[in-house]
């Protein structure tokens, strides 16, 4: 029983972590359309804590966490 629960718990993070890598993917080759550059850097700063906050809990390696914020920067 106690391997089951691992496993599950294992595959919620990777759902978890792909579900994330979908939508940082979907935000980044949505075309802008020319918002203030205000509300843009709100929704970055905003994106880049929620992967923050996935990293700290353990859903994102050091890795993945570089590479999204990355994405997110425009770098």
């Amino acid at each position: 029983m106690r391997g089951r629960g691992v496993a599950l718990v294992a595959g919620a993070r990777m759902g978890q972590r792909r579900a994330e890598e979908a939508a940082a993917q979907q935000q980044a080759a949505a075309p802008a359309a020319a918002p203030a550059a205000a509300p843009a850097s709100t929704d970055v700063t905003a994106e880049i804590q929620k992967l923050a906050d996935l990293h700290a809990s353990g859903a994102l390696t050091d890795e993945e966490f570089a590479a999204m914020k990355k994405k997110l920067l425009g770098l």
